[in-house]
């Protein structure tokens, strides 16, 4: 039985071996700790869930959900944008229900690259956005991004020859691993640099709402601590944004996300959606439309959580002597590996093996993640320092 090439690059995957480490070490008796997935544990508001259950009882919610049946979520959606960001959006044309913002850097590539075609991705970054581009049989140009550049990428330091290949960029601030946060100054800096070489620009903004602090100087609303890329292309000439659920309302299982931006990238999204799946239950945008609609104290009460992991966890690893930053945004700590590990997947398996915690290795994330490792708070502070003391002991 013979495959397409394109599975080739989708083969290895640096997660679905900690899988099996993982495994292993449940085998031999460990007693797992898992900080290796960034699935929120906090439950989604009542609202949100007592909207979906009355939903199951609506047998007109029980069938097939065309792109006109989504209106009400569209307009949720452009209302809840233009509450924070303070631009108009347009539901009908510039904004597009997805199963999950994923669903949305998966499938665009189908829409922008023919085959050859490069698309220039964060590295480290999120996997899915490379995956993507290999279903699509593009090419990837990775950014490196460090720690001394802000973790933001050199655009002037791609290379002329791949810039006349290349089709799109990719970026996500908050960013995952890094935990970076992007000024507006460097989102404009990127709608220009797009606008000149005739890119698309993609914004993964999973995080919106997960900041900590307020960068001072950044965009005006008081709403958002973190700045849209459309503040930068107020005119959505080349970019499209991508936005979840997941992640400010604790829905990640609903799956549940839209895009917003261009009319002609949403326009090209929706088509290649078409040919895929259609909608998902309507009780599901009846839960994400109380969600956006209704109180906001629940998002308040996650980023607090968030927060209060973040300090324990950070004062936690600094009293054992690993000196770790302590992030502005998202669920994430990146952490450099301690002296004398050098390589991400062998630390990781090892401490997996050795003391059941599990964290996910940076090279799984591309090859500037080397040398790295990413804690992802998903448990209280309790069990996130006994994480830390086993990891003393481990060291």
């Amino acid at each position: 039985m013979q495959f397409a090439q394109r599975l080739q690059p989708l083969q290895f995957n640096v997660f679905a071996e900690m899988d099996k480490a993982k495994a292993a070490a449940l085998s031999v008796g460990q007693q797992l700790i898992d900080l290796s997935l960034g699935s929120s544990d906090l439950p989604a508001e009542a609202h949100v869930l007592e909207a979906i259950a009355q939903s199951l009882h609506d047998s007109s919610t029980h069938g097939y959900l065309l792109f006109h049946g989504t209106q009400a979520f569209r307009q949720a959606a452009a209302n809840w944008y233009e509450q924070k960001f303070g631009i108009k959006v347009d539901p009908e044309t510039e904004v597009l229900p997805l199963i999950g913002s994923q669903e949305g850097t998966a499938h665009l590539p189908l829409a922008l690259l023919n085959p050859g075609d490069f698309a220039l991705l964060l590295d480290p970054g999120y996997p899915s956005h490379a995956g993507g581009v290999y279903l699509a049989s593009g090419q990837i140009y990775p950014m490196p991004i460090l720690a001394e550049n802000g973790f933001l990428p050199v655009l002037a330091d791609i290379p002329h020859a791949v810039l006349a290949q290349s089709k799109m960029m990719v970026l996500s601030y908050p960013h995952n691993p890094t935990a970076a946060i992007a000024p507006l100054a460097f989102f404009q800096e990127a709608v220009a640099f797009c606008q000149q070489h005739n890119l698309v620009l993609v914004h993964d903004f999973p995080y919106v709402d997960l900041v900590f602090e307020q960068t001072e100087g950044v965009i005006p609303q008081a709403q958002s601590l973190v700045p849209s890329i459309l503040q930068a292309d107020r005119e959505k000439s080349v970019s499209i944004e991508f936005f979840t659920l997941s992640k400010s309302y604790n829905m990640g299982g609903f799956r549940i996300g839209y895009a917003i931006g261009n009319a002609e990238l949403i326009k090209a999204l929706r088509q290649i959606k078409a040919a895929v799946d259609f909608n998902q239950y309507r009780g599901i945008l009846n839960g994400a439309i109380a969600a956006l609609t209704g109180p906001q104290a629940g998002v308040k009460n996650t980023v607090a959580t968030f927060r209060q992991r973040r300090d324990a966890f950070v004062n936690a690893l600094h009293r054992i002597g690993w000196q770790v930053p302590s992030p502005q945004a998202t669920m994430y700590i990146w952490a450099k590996l301690p002296s004398p590990w050098q390589h991400s997947v062998e630390f990781c398996t090892q401490l997996v093996k050795q003391t059941g915690v599990a964290v996910s290795p940076g090279a799984g994330f591309g090859k500037s993640g080397e040398g790295y490792v990413r804690f992802a708070l998903v448990h209280e502070p309790p069990l996130l320092e006994t994480a830390v003391a086993r990891i003393a002991k481990f060291l």
